[in-house]
């Protein structure tokens, strides 16, 4: 990738998993996190030095209530947060 992106999840709303896909130019430390809306972690799906390329992670939400969760990619200095629905 020419630069750094999160896409938005798709399905999106979903039920109970949900893919979620971003990429990094140069290697850099990642971390993708999913919090609830009350700014709550509730899932740590990425946390460690990634090369260049195009990542695909699936997060599985069946133990959580259906609800608005938010999906945020830290890569560097790149934040971008992306509203994700849970649909049960």
């Amino acid at each position: 990738p020419i630069e750094i992106f999160l896409k938005q999840n798709y399905p999106n709303p979903f039920n109970p998993s949900t893919t979620l896909e971003f990429g990094i130019p140069e290697s850099k430390f990642v971390t993708l996190v999913v919090y609830n809306l009350l700014g709550e972690q509730v899932d740590l799906l990425v946390k460690e030095n990634l090369s260049s390329g195009n990542y695909s992670v699936t997060w599985k939400a069946e133990q959580l209530p259906s609800g608005i969760y938010l999906c945020k990619l830290i890569a560097g200095n790149y934040i971008e947060t992306k509203k994700m629905i849970l649909l049960k």
